[in-house]
C-alpha cells in the first residue's frame, strides 16, 4: 500500500512501523468521535433512566464538548514539554477510564463528572492527532495521511447514531459507555509501542496565556450554547463579553510571554491564514446544516430521530469516499484548487438543500446531503495539508491545536444560529441559507490563496527532485 512504502529521503516513520502507529491513532480518534454522535441520540433514554429532565440531561454532551473545547489549545502546547506521544497515552488513558466510570453511574451527578473526564482525554488525543500524523508519514504523503484522517473522522460520525440505535435496541445506555474500554485498551497498548518519540522542548510554560485560553474558549461555547437554547439575553451576553474580554487579554499575553501557548507569529503565513479562515467558515455550515435539517426533517417531514440519522448518512459516507482520494490528490495537484472546488459544491449543496420542502421526499434529500458530503469530503483534506505543511515540522502542535479549535469554534457558531433563527420564529431553511453565505466566504479565503499554493507546490517538487 503507498502510505506504508519507504523511500530514500523520507522523513516519518519507516513504511511497516507507520501501519501500528496510524492503527492506534485511528481507534483513539474513532472512540472520541463515535462517542459524541451516540451519546446525542440516548440523551432522552439516559434522562428518562436516570429520572432527570431533559434541560439537565443535555449536560451530558454540553459538559463533555465545553471541556474538551476548552484544553484543546492547551494540551497543543503541554505536548511540546512532555511530548506528544505522552500526552496521547495520557489522553487515551483517561477516556478509557472516564468511560468506565460512566458506565458504571447511576445518578446525574457522577454521570457528569465522568463525562468532563471524558472530555479532557479526548482533548488531549484531538488536540495532536493532526501533528502525529505529520510525524508518522513522511512529506511527500502529508496528503494521503491527513485523507486517511477524514475519513476516519467521517465514519465514526457516520457510525455514531446507528451504533447507538442497535445497542440501545438490545442492552442499556452503560454499554454506550463500556463500549469504549476494550477498544480503548488496545489502542493504549498500540499507542505505547508505535507512536513516534519526540524530544521535549526546554523552557518554561505559559500558565497564564492557558488560564486564559480555557476561559476564552469555555465561555465561547457557553455563549454559543445559551444563543442555541434561546437564554435569556443577559445570560449568553454575559458569557460573551468574557469570552472577547478573555480573547484581548489572551493575545496580549501571547504577544509578551517568553514560552506562548500560541505563537502569534503563524499567522504571518498567509497561506495558513487563509486555510484557518476557510475552515472555520466552512464548518460554521457544516454544524448549522446537521442542526437544521434534524428539526426540519423530524418537526416538518415527521421523521423519527433514527430515520433522520439515516438522512444523514450520504454526507459522512460521501466523506469517506471521497476524502482519502482528495488527499492523494493533494500531494500532487494544488490543494487550494480542490479545496475550492469542494467548497463550490458544498454550497450548491448547501442552496439545494434550502430549497427542500414537505414535498421533496427521502431521495431528493438524499442526493442533496450527498453532495454536501462529496463538496466537503474534497474540501477538508487539502486545505488541512495547506494548514500543516505551510508551516516547519516545529510548529505541528500548535497547528494542530489550531485546527482543532477552529473545527470547535465554527461547528459552535453553526449550532448557536440555528437556536437563535428558531428562537426568533424564522424558518429553519434560513439558516441553511446563512450555511451557504458563509461558504461563499470560505471560497473566497480558498481562492485567494491559490497562486501562494501554488509557489509552494512548486518549490516543494524541487526540493523532492533535489534529494
Amino acid at each position: 500500500m503507498r502510505l506504508f512504502e519507504t523511500r530514500a529521503g523520507d522523513d516519518g516513520l519507516p513504511g511497516p512501523a507507520r501501519a501500528l502507529a496510524v492503527l492506534a491513532l485511528v481507534t483513539g480518534t474513532l472512540m472520541a468521535v463515535v462517542d459524541t454522535t451516540m451519546i446525542n441520540l440516548a440523551l432522552p433514554t439516559i434522562a428518562a433512566d436516570l429520572n432527570v429532565p431533559a434541560s439537565r440531561a443535555v449536560w451530558i454532551t454540553n459538559l463533555f464538548q465545553v471541556v474538551c473545547a476548552a484544553f484543546l489549545l492547551v494540551f497543543a502546547g503541554i505536548s511540546e514539554l512532555i511530548t506528544r506521544r505522552r500526552l496521547y497515552l495520557f489522553g487515551l488513558a483517561t477516556f478509557v477510564f472516564a468511560a468506565l466510570g460512566a458506565a458504571l453511574s447511576r445518578n446525574l451527578e457522577t454521570l457528569l463528572i465522568f463525562r468532563a473526564l471524558q472530555g479532557l482525554g479526548a482533548a488531549a488525543t484531538l488536540s495532536i492527532g493532526p501533528s502525529l500524523y505529520r510525524a508518522i508519514f513522511p512529506s511527500r504523503l502529508l496528503g494521503s495521511a491527513l485523507g486517511l484522517s477524514a475519513l476516519v473522522v467521517a465514519g465514526g460520525y457516520a457510525a455514531g447514531p446507528t451504533l447507538s440505535g442497535v445497542i440501545l435496541s438490545f442492552a442499556d445506555w452503560p454499554w454506550l459507555f463500556a463500549l469504549n474500554v476494550p477498544l480503548g485498551v488496545c489502542s493504549l497498548w498500540l499507542a505505547s509501542r508505535a507512536l513516534p518519540r519526540d524530544k521535549p522542548r526546554r523552557g518554561s510554560f505559559d500558565v497564564l496565556g492557558a488560564l486564559l485560553s480555557m476561559l476564552m474558549l469555555a465561555s465561547f461555547f457557553l455563549a454559543m450554547d445559551a444563543v442555541g437554547h434561546a437564554a435569556p439575553l443577559w445570560q449568553s451576553g454575559g458569557w460573551a463579553v468574557i469570552a472577547v474580554l478573555a480573547c484581548a487579554l489572551f493575545i496580549r499575553r501571547q504577544r509578551h510571554a517568553p514560552y506562548p501557548l500560541l505563537p502569534l507569529s503563524i499567522f504571518a503565513e498567509k497561506r495558513f491564514t487563509l486555510a484557518v479562515s476557510a475552515s472555520g467558515l466552512a464548518f460554521i455550515g457544516q454544524g448549522l446544516t446537521f442542526v437544521a435539517l434534524s428539526f426540519f426533517y423530524q418537526e416538518q417531514m415527521g421523521f423519527s430521530p433514527l430515520e433522520t440519522a439515516w438522512l444523514f448518512t450520504p454526507w459522512p459516507l460521501a466523506i469517506m469516499v471521497v476524502g482519502p482520494l482528495a488527499g492523494r490528490l493533494a500531494d500532487r495537484i494544488n490543494p487550494s484548487l480542490l479545496s475550492s472546488a469542494g467548497l463550490i459544491l458544498l454550497m450548491m449543496g448547501l442552496v439545494a438543500l434550502a430549497l427542500v420542502d414537505e414535498s421533496t421526499g427521502v431521495a431528493g434529500s438524499l442526493w442533496r446531503t450527498a453532495l454536501c458530503g462529496i463538496g466537503f469530503g474534497l474540501f477538508q483534506p487539502p486545505n488541512n495539508r495547506e494548514m500543516m505543511g505551510s508551516l516547519p515540522p516545529e510548529r505541528s502542535a500548535n497547528v494542530s491545536g489550531v485546527m482543532s479549535t477552529t473545527r470547535t469554534v465554527g461547528q459552535s457558531v453553526g449550532v448557536a444560529l440555528v437556536g437563535a433563527a428558531l428562537a426568533l420564529g424564522s424558518p429553519v431553511q434560513i439558516t441553511l441559507w446563512l450555511g451557504a453565505g458563509t461558504t461563499l466566504l470560505a471560497l473566497v479565503a480558498s481562492l485567494s490563496r491559490v497562486a501562494l499554493a501554488q509557489r509552494a507546490l512548486i518549490e516543494r517538487r524541487a526540493s523532492s527532485v533535489s534529494k
